[in-house]
């Protein structure tokens, strides 16, 4: 699906054809994306992404930019799962780390580091306050102890910002702070979780792991108002990912439905599947400029809380791409159920989409109390 719709720069519009054609060339193939994915069970090649830091495509320009980047190398398959998560660490830290911290993140993701996020709990998820995964003052530093599970990509990350309670009790929005803790921290298990995505998400044990204090990000006890801050802006990235996914999933049921013949013509000029064509593809184009207009707005102010907008992206997009991918698999019938084609990984990645970051649920609770309700 083309962008006309949607004005970008001039440098904008290079970036994004940049991207393309090199997503076109290097993972252009569902051989390559096999290859480089061993058959779609990992989503983060870690040689692919240092190539693309080394062209300076990492952690570069404002969250249009970003968004532009997350947008066609979802929409390209590039394998590099592992950009979404460590940009969210990245914009936390620039927000409320010190010198040193904004210098080590910055530098560690432009140079093609990891980095991951752990917020959710067995009894917390949604509900961020009932964390209680403990960190303990002792001596100049911390002790943490604890379980916390859905963890996006710390099986190959550098760096965990962690989320845990440092007073108050489970239930209490106080108390809870950011460190940075290394992935090899003595006393930190990882575990993978299997998912129908393959390996994407982690349980992590913390027992007795000890972090200096320069592990604090931002203010002891302040990680709530800080998540707030931060939440916009991670609902904006996975908004802009899901809008590449459904640009990708509409185009090859597009290209199914114009080459596909039953009946002695091509099942797309039937005017059910082309009028559920010309749905999607509006659907799409609403979101693409929602999507890019809420990346506009964090740029011009990038300090101004957009609760409504970023959760309106992240609804749309989300709830778009599940309704696309499924729609496509629909229409392409049994080959959209196959292995064999994208399709159904199409529908895995749209179908959890609605969940991480904030379910589709809390979206609209969010976007229904910004109206006074």
């Amino acid at each position: 699906m083309n962008i006309d719709l949607v004005e970008l720069s001039e440098e904008r519009e290079a970036f994004a054809g940049a991207i393309r054609a090199f997503c076109r060339r290097e993972a252009g193939t569902r051989a390559r994306r096999d290859e480089l994915t061993g058959s779609g069970a990992h989503a983060h090649n870690q040689e692919l992404y240092e190539r693309i830091a080394r062209l300076g495509w990492l952690g570069a320009g404002g969250m249009a930019d970003a968004c532009v980047f997350l947008e066609e190398t979802t929409y390209g398959m590039l394998p590099i799962g592992g950009y979404t998560t460590s940009l969210i660490v990245a914009g936390a830290v620039e927000r409320f780390g010190t010198d040193a911290q904004r210098r080590r993140i910055r530098s560690g993701l432009e140079g093609g580091r990891t980095f991951s996020i752990s917020m959710s709990e067995p009894d917390a998820g949604s509900d961020v306050a009932a964390l209680a995964c403990k960190a303990i003052p002792d001596g100049d530093g911390w002790v943490i102890d604890g379980q916390k599970t859905w963890c996006s990509n710390a099986h190959f990350a550098d760096t965990v910002l962690l989320v845990a309670r440092t007073g108050g009790a489970p239930g209490d929005h106080d108390g809870l702070t950011m460190f940075l803790v290394p992935a090899d921290a003595p006393g930190l298990r990882i575990s993978g979780i299997d998912t129908m995505g393959g390996r994407e998400v982690n349980d992590l044990w913390f027992t007795g792991v000890r972090v200096g204090a320069d592990a604090v990000v931002g203010t002891p006890g302040a990680a709530w108002k800080q998540l707030m801050a931060g939440l916009n802006v991670e609902r904006l990235i996975l908004a802009a990912v899901m809008l590449g996914t459904a640009r990708r999933a509409f185009d090859d049921v597009l290209a199914y439905v114009r080459e596909r013949t039953q009946f002695g013509r091509p099942i797309g000029s039937f005017q059910v599947l082309r009028h559920r064509i010309a749905d999607l593809a509006t659907e799409i184009e609403c979101t693409r400029l929602l999507v890019h207009r809420t990346a506009a707005l964090v740029d011009r102010d990038p300090a101004r809380v957009l609760p409504r907008q970023s959760s309106m992206a992240k609804l749309k997009a989300t709830e778009v791409a599940r309704r696309v991918a499924l729609d496509g698999m629909q229409m392409m019938g049994g080959y959209g159920y196959a292995t064999e084609f994208d399709m159904e990984r199409h529908v895995r990645a749209a179908l959890v989409s609605t969940v991480y970051g904030g379910t589709s649920e809390i979206q609209r609770d969010i976007i229904g109390k910004t109206y006074g309700l």
